[in-house]
């Protein structure tokens, strides 16, 4: 079982005639779905609101498969994002959001997996850097995808290191080339990666480049996957679909079951993990926000 722990709210979706749909997500959430969807145990730890929103969003994760620990804002009141769509599919988003989850106990799992605002916010933050700390003390596998948001990196510098510490922690690292951009602005996007492939416990670091497809970087190399076409709907949980595909045949390969993961490290093993994971986040471009395809959608044989 994979636990996942991080924000979850409503998607509040504008598209570029000014029609609007709410959704459940934020990345976490997305990811537990995703999980669930492609057949992996999952549980989400995270924070919602005592109202409407917040029992759109337990149904939505229970109904995908995965298990929910949802702790109550103090507000009462669910966190928003509000996704405001370009002419082609791509998303700009402001957001409304508590993030105060007290610490919490790791429940017994194979792997944990944070990210994205969950991890910036204060003051949960503090409660999912604890979790990572129970995860390291039995030797398990963590990941973090950062997922940044421009509006919440208001000291750069201080969300880079931020980044790097935590990222330290972890076994695997996701992050896209805007995330790259927005931590070291004029580097490039590869040696962010790299940068972060130096981490103590880090044997793995994806680096996504949007329609251009993704790159795995590791101490036996750096393997690019070009992107496949796609006809975009829209780009909303693309990079979540990609992260929980990852995990998903990881999980396959019985990654979790030594320690701190025993990862594929081969080009062709690579390779055909970064075209798994784009062929899950390409599907979820082709469809109106944040919904993952399950196994059965998936191409015949998937990963390939």
């Amino acid at each position: 079982m994979i636990v996942v722990a991080g924000e979850a709210l409503v998607d509040v979706v504008v598209d570029p005639d000014g029609d609007t749909s709410e959704t459940p997500g934020g990345s976490p959430l997305n990811v537990a779905v995703g999980l669930a969807r492609l057949d992996v145990d999952a549980t989400l730890i995270t924070q919602v609101g005592h109202d409407e929103r917040g029992g759109a969003v337990v149904a939505h994760v229970t109904a995908s498969g995965a298990e929910i620990v949802a702790v109550p804002t103090t507000s009462g009141r669910t966190s928003v994002a509000t996704a405001r769509l370009d002419a082609g599919g791509a998303a700009a988003y402001d957001f409304d959001l508590e993030w105060s989850l007290p610490a919490q106990e790791l429940p017994p799992c194979q792997a944990l997996h944070v990210g994205s605002l969950g991890t910036l916010l204060e003051p949960g933050r503090d409660a999912v850097s604890d979790l990572v700390d129970q995860a390291v003390a039995r030797d398990l596998f963590v990941s973090l995808d950062a997922n940044l948001r421009e509006t919440f990196v208001d000291d750069r510098a201080r969300v880079w290191e931020a980044v790097r510490e935590l990222g330290s922690r972890c076994t695997l690292v996701k992050l896209s080339d805007e995330d790259a951009d927005l931590l070291d602005p004029g580097s490039d996007v590869d040696d962010v990666a790299r940068e972060l492939l130096t981490g103590a416990r880090t044997r793995l670091v994806l680096l996504t480049r949007g329609a251009a497809g993704a790159t795995a970087f590791s101490a036996e190399g750096e393997h690019s996957v070009a992107g496949r076409p796609v006809d975009v709907v829209d780009t909303v949980g693309a990079g979540d679909a990609f992260m929980a595909a990852t995990l998903a045949q990881l999980s396959d390969l019985d990654a979790y079951d030594h320690h701190a993961g025993d990862l594929p490290t081969d080009e062709a093993a690579l390779r055909r993990l970064v075209a798994g994971a784009i062929e899950v986040a390409a599907i979820t471009c082709e469809r109106r926000g944040a919904n993952p395809p399950r196994r059965s959608e998936l191409p015949g044989g998937w990963p390939g």
